[in-house]
C-alpha cells in the first residue's frame, strides 16, 4: 500500500536534492554533482579506531549544516534539510570503508541532562539515516555517557582527552557487537570517539570504527 502512494507523492512532489533542487530519482538527499563538490577529507588516525573517516572537512556550507542541525531557534525540531545533508555526507564515507555493514551502528551519546536541555542527541538523528540507508542496526542507546562534561571547544588535545576519559560505559546486558560503526556529528582531535570506543572495546568490540559527519582542523 505504502509504495503506491510514494509513487503518487513522487508524481505530485518529485524528489529534488535539498542544496540545488535538482530532480532526484531516488530518496539520496544531495545529487551526484553536489556529492561531488565537498571532497571527504583525511582525518588522522584516532587512538582505540581501526579507522576513522569524515563526510566532508568543517568549513563554508558545511559548516552551516551542522549549525542549523545542531542549534535550531527554540522550541523548534532540528532542520531536516541541514541533517539530511550531512546524513548524505556521512554514508558517502561510510560506503567508501572495507568490509560491509557493521554488526551495529552507535551514535555518541550526550548525557542525559544535556538531552533533556538539547530535546535531541544530533548523532543519533545522522546514525539513524545512515543505518537505515545501508540496512545496519542502530541502537541509540547502546552507550551511555556518565558524566556532563564541559564542552570540548577551545581546548587542545591533551585537555579534551582528559574532558572525556572514563566518560562512558557499555549500558547492554552481555557483551558488545564485534563489529561496531561509531558516529558522531562533528570530529576534531578524535577524543570523544577515543574514548567511546574504549568502552565499546571494553565490553567485547573488536573493531570499532569512527565515522562524523564532519570533521575539523585537527588542534594539537
Amino acid at each position: 500500500m505504502l509504495e503506491p502512494l510514494a509513487a503518487v507523492f513522487d508524481l505530485v512532489c518529485p524528489r529534488a536534492c535539498f542544496r540545488c533542487r535538482r530532480p532526484l530519482r531516488d530518496d539520496a538527499a544531495l545529487c551526484d554533482p553536489c556529492l561531488r563538490a565537498f571532497a571527504p577529507p583525511e582525518v588522522p588516525a584516532v587512538s582505540g579506531l581501526d579507522a576513522c573517516a569524515a563526510g566532508a572537512a568543517y568549513v563554508g556550507e558545511v559548516e552551516a549544516w551542522v549549525r542549523a542541525f545542531k542549534y535550531p531557534p527554540a522550541f523548534a525540531l532540528p532542520d531536516a534539510g541541514p541533517e539530511a545533508m550531512l546524513a548524505a555526507l556521512l554514508t558517502r564515507a561510510a560506503r567508501a570503508l572495507p568490509g560491509g555493514p557493521p554488526d551495529l551502528v552507535v551514535p555518541v551519546p550526550l548525557h542525559r541532562k544535556r538531552l533533556r536541555r538539547r530535546g535531541f542527541n544530533p548523532a543519533a538523528l545522522i546514525a539513524r539515516r545512515l543505518a537505515h540507508g545501508g540496512g545496519a542496526r542502530l541502537d541509540p542507546v547502546a552507550l551511555a555517557r556518565l558524566r556532563d562534561t564541559p564542552s570540548q571547544t577551545g581546548l587542545d588535545a591533551r585537555a579534551r582527552r582528559r574532558n572525556v576519559a572514563g566518560a562512558f560505559r557499555f549500558a547492554r546486558a552481555g557483551p558488545a557487537p564485534r563489529r561496531v560503526w561509531l558516529v558522531d556529528d562533528v570530529v576534531t582531535t578524535g577524543a570523544t570517539l577515543a574514548a567511546a570506543a574504549g568502552a565499546l572495546r571494553a565490553a567485547g568490540a573488536i573493531s570499532v570504527v569512527g565515522l562524523a559527519a564532519a570533521a575539523t582542523e585537527r588542534r594539537r
